[in-house]
């Protein structure tokens, strides 16, 4: 056999062999470089449309376009997010800047990173007889737990108002429709829809209105994370954020997540919701007109803790530059 055959018989041997092998390494290649960063967002309640950026990222693949494989968890009157957080039971979480503020006071290695939404969406659900906030003083005024701490100290300071008038809010309207000397707290785009369903005419007074001034559902994480992991951060931010701008502009693909999670949630509260949220312009507005989807700034996070401080909600000595930082949001610019 001459040195032609047997080279040629070797080359195909080769051949035979090389093509599998090579196969299973540019496979393993290829899983390598389609690895997903595997990490969990935490909202504050119940699916809704209040989270539905998040939930819009995950349904449209633009999670996964950054490397992220997602998992929005739901919270609820029984989930306390800043405890999972610290505990490393999930990356980030939604959160509220006085909760924030109060965990740095306590020495928190939490971070504010984003705002997709731009104020709180807090208010005071009355009866329609009602013209202003500042007509509460012979009403029960129902309050969640959360709410106690957060805002009910300042509006009672700043209206007059006393504990004696306040009940717990068990997040049931029934005493709310039962009763027309009763008032509670509510969110804008959320209770009011019920109370219309209900055939109850009703107003609700905007906190932010009044000069409360947080951010609501501001994406929340640990220093460790930042400062170990900033990469996925900021791809975590920017997604989030691109989220937000294609649930906007066309909500379906997240609301069907929404609802699966949340089989209670139905499409008209969902339509009101969102509705509601582009009336307000609650993501494209305030800041994220000019600064993009999820804008925060040094002036607005120092009126908050100002505020928490004159109201004495924040000890004056709280470092409060602590709880947030602008470097995932500065530069994303995803306008609305």
């Amino acid at each position: 056999m001459s040195g032609f055959t047997r080279r040629s018989i070797a080359h195909r041997a080769a051949a035979a062999v090389l093509p599998p092998l090579l196969t299973s390494l540019l496979a393993l290649a290829g899983a390598a470089a389609w690895a997903q960063d595997k990490v969990s967002v935490t909202t504050t309640w119940f699916a809704q449309a209040e989270h539905g950026g998040f939930y819009q990222a995950v349904a449209t693949g633009i999670y996964k376009k950054y490397g992220l494989d997602v998992t929005v968890k739901m919270g609820g009157p029984q989930v306390n997010g800043m405890q999972l957080l610290l505990a490393g039971q999930t990356e980030f979480i939604m959160n509220y800047d006085f909760a924030v503020l109060s965990g740095v006071e306590r020495g928190f290695p939490v971070v504010t990173v984003g705002a997709p939404l731009q104020f709180d969406l807090q208010c005071v659900l009355t009866h329609a007889e009602v013209k202003g906030p500042g007509e509460l003083k012979d009403k029960t005024i129902l309050v969640a737990g959360t709410g106690t701490t957060y805002w009910w100290p300042w509006f009672k300071k700043k209206y007059g108002y006393t504990d004696a008038q306040m009940r717990p809010y068990t997040f049931n309207l029934q005493p709310f429709f039962a009763d027309k000397n009763t008032v509670q707290q509510a969110f804008v785009s959320s209770e009011p829809f019920q109370a219309e369903q209900k055939g109850v005419p009703a107003n609700c007074f905007l906190l932010s209105a009044q000069g409360y001034p947080p951010y609501t559902g501001a994406i929340t994480t640990t220093r460790k994370m930042i400062d170990d992991k900033p990469d996925l951060v900021r791809r975590f931010v920017r997604a989030s954020m691109e989220g937000w701008k294609s649930y906007m502009d066309n909500p379906a693909p997240g609301n069907e997540l929404i609802k699966k999670d949340n089989p209670n949630m139905t499409d008209a509260q969902l339509a009101y919701g969102v509705k509601t949220l582009r009336a307000l312009g609650a993501v494209g507005g305030g800041d994220a007109a000019k600064l993009g989807i999820g804008a925060m700034t040094d002036e607005r996070w120092e009126k908050t803790a100002k505020f928490m401080m004159e109201w004495g909600l924040l000890k004056p000595d709280t470092d409060w530059k602590k709880a947030y930082t602008l470097q995932f949001v500065r530069d994303i610019r995803v306008m609305p």
